[in-house]
């Protein structure tokens, strides 16, 4: 049985899965399986990893399920009993693994995700060090887009992690699995490892940074249109605040204060967003939104 199960996703990927994938099976730790999940990838990225990389378990999705569904197909069949998640533009630093496995089994037994440092290409400005909720219950990556001149060099505590490069403990992720899955996929992709995080967090698991292991992100691999990414973030946001119960006076707060002035300017500046707000599928949305019923539009 391996000790870790790694899992990576790819749609369209081609160009990318060479580098994540030879960083991760060209170093000395060798306690492994790799399971690769494609999303219906139209590149000649499934016959590529099948001639050069014929080692690795290969699920073969007909369409785009979305990360959080594909994630879950790669969990489910894992041996591990640690799952260390990867983007597919990913590439590891050497001993990597080897000193994120080093300090995750010598940590505290409720600390079920552990958060390396992920930086950018150039290798100097962070890309993620954990994730963090705000006042408003904005969810950001800490440090993004700042330059690392060790002031991300402290192992701490933190509210989750990123799930383009993060280490779960199976026993937790089995733990905290809903009927939704491991990651909740209706979130399809974004917002779904907040969401795994915050779970954790409410049945008494904790996430930690170690910065000492760190890896390079390219970053949207997928090449998504930012008009989408908007839409998601702001639809997966709802479902997020819908979700978690939170207090009908906080929730209108920071309705008042951050979503609702955001729908406004998303409406305004996203076609995507005005499109999908006046299909019959979101018409319940629209409507709360035009008269204010903030309830509503949550709960």
């Amino acid at each position: 049985m391996p000790e870790i199960s790694i899992i990576i996703l790819t749609f369209n990927s081609r160009i990318f899965i060479h580098s994540c994938l030879d960083s991760v099976i060209t170093r000395d730790y060798q306690d492994f399986e790799v399971i690769i999940v494609d999303n219906g990838s139209k590149d000649g990225t499934v016959n590529f990893i099948r001639e050069n990389y014929p080692q690795v378990a290969l699920i073969e999705n007909k369409e785009n399920l979305g990360a959080a569904k594909a994630r879950n197909q790669g969990i489910e069949i894992a041996q591990g009993s640690w799952i260390l998640t990867l983007d597919c533009d990913v590439v590891l630093e050497k001993d990597f693994l080897k000193k994120i496995m080093e300090f995750a089994k010598k940590s505290e037994g409720s600390v079920g995700m552990f958060q390396p440092k992920i930086l950018s290409l150039d290798k100097k400005t962070i890309y993620s060090s954990g994730i963090y909720l705000t006042k408003l219950l904005r969810f950001c990556d800490i440090g993004k887009g700042k330059i690392d001149s060790g002031q991300f060099s402290s192992i701490k505590y933190i509210f989750g992690t990123c799930s383009a490069t993060s280490l779960y403990r199976k026993k937790m992720l089995d733990e905290i699995k809903e009927n939704s899955g491991y990651f909740d996929e209706r979130f399809f992709f974004l917002v779904e490892d907040v969401d795994l995080s915050w779970r954790a967090q409410r049945k008494g698991w904790r996430a930690m940074y170690y910065p000492n292991a760190a890896c390079y992100h390219h970053g949207n691999s997928s090449s998504s249109s930012s008009l989408l990414r908007q839409y998601l973030c702001w639809r997966n946001r709802l479902l997020f605040l819908k979700k978690y119960k939170i207090s009908k006076f906080k929730l209108v707060l920071i309705s008042l204060f951050y979503d609702l002035p955001r729908l406004l300017f998303l409406f305004l500046a996203n076609s995507y967003v005005r499109n999908k707000l006046r299909n019959k599928k979101e018409q319940s949305l629209t409507l709360a939104a035009s008269n204010l019923n903030i309830e509503r539009l949550f709960l």
